[in-house]
């Protein structure tokens, strides 16, 4: 072999080796000025086991931990913010206690704290039938349907039917105010339903004077449908009920409005006249109206 080109060899491989050497002692003596930065860490309180819809929460039922990364939104950050006040849907273990999951400070716990502020829990008296055979169950959705005779209509088409309410939450079914996620059949002779104050008065009428039935509906469908109601006589003819034409035909016939007449001029009476002869004399006598002198 050609003793200049092993020179050259060797004298490369020198070169390379003095400069690897030299860049790693460049490296392992570099100083370290980028660290990875230590995470932060957020005391929350979260559940220490899994807690049912209107719990009052206990020092028992809630921890202080450690949260690393970003806090939730609402999140406690202390014990005394949480100890007292009710639950109003399902927490887990470990979860964090968010203000909105929970009712407000001195509310307290079971169904009461379950009503959101500004709606009103109105009791309906089911059947097995009224409460669609058992399916109306807390957390369920359901239209409110009403039976009687109108007063503003005469009573010839018979009962009438027609939606009261619709997209109603059931709150509770009986003493049972937590949801199924199964939905399985409850009989029971109450449910609350969560109305406003005006549709409560509504409802509580409706549950005094007509029938009620419950309609089910899904629970992710909030579609207001527009129907006009139907009466017994439109189920023989397939006529669709309408309720302001009923009306308008049931209503009193308006009085006539009395025509003034005109009297007649009053009478001028022509006094009544006699005439007496006597001989050879003629005198006269008027008599007014047939009256005196």
């Amino acid at each position: 072999m050609n003793k200049r080109f092993v020179g050259v060899l060797m004298f490369a491989f020198v070169v390379a080796s003095a400069t690897s050497l030299l860049l790693y002692k460049m490296l392992v003596n570099r100083p370290q000025t980028a660290r990875a930065a230590a995470p932060v860490t957020t005391q929350v309180v979260l559940a220490n086991r899994n807690l049912e819809a209107g719990t009052v929460l206990k020092e028992d039922d809630i921890k202080l931990t450690g949260w690393g990364g970003a806090v939730p939104q609402g999140a406690i950050l202390k014990v005394q913010d949480a100890v007292g006040r009710g639950v109003i849907t399902p927490i887990f273990a470990k979860e964090p206690m968010i203000e909105s999951r929970l009712a407000p400070k001195g509310a307290g716990g079971g169904l009461a704290s379950m009503i959101p502020p500004g709606l009103r829990a109105v009791a309906i008296r089911v059947n097995e039938v009224v409460g669609v055979a058992g399916f109306v169950v807390a957390g369920m959705r359901v239209d409110v349907l009403i039976a009687g005779t109108s007063p503003a209509i005469d009573g010839r088409l018979g009962t009438v039917e027609r939606t009261l309410l619709q997209n109603l939450e059931v709150l509770s079914a009986g003493q049972d105010f937590k949801k199924d996620a199964e939905g399985k059949p409850v009989l029971v002779q109450v449910v609350n339903l969560l109305v406003t104050p005006e549709q409560a008065e509504q409802l509580s009428l409706a549950n005094n004077n007509t029938t009620i039935q419950l309609v089910l509906r899904n629970p992710l469908d909030r579609n207001i449908a527009k129907t006009p109601g139907t009466a017994v006589a439109r189920l023989f003819d397939g006529g669709k009920l309408d309720l302001d034409s009923e009306k308008q035909k049931a209503a009193p016939a308006h009085p006539r409005t009395p025509v003034a007449r005109e009297l007649p001029p009053p009478r001028n009476d022509v006094p009544f006249v006699m005439e007496i002869i006597s001989g050879t004399k003629k005198s006269e006598t008027k008599f007014d109206n047939g009256g005196g002198k």
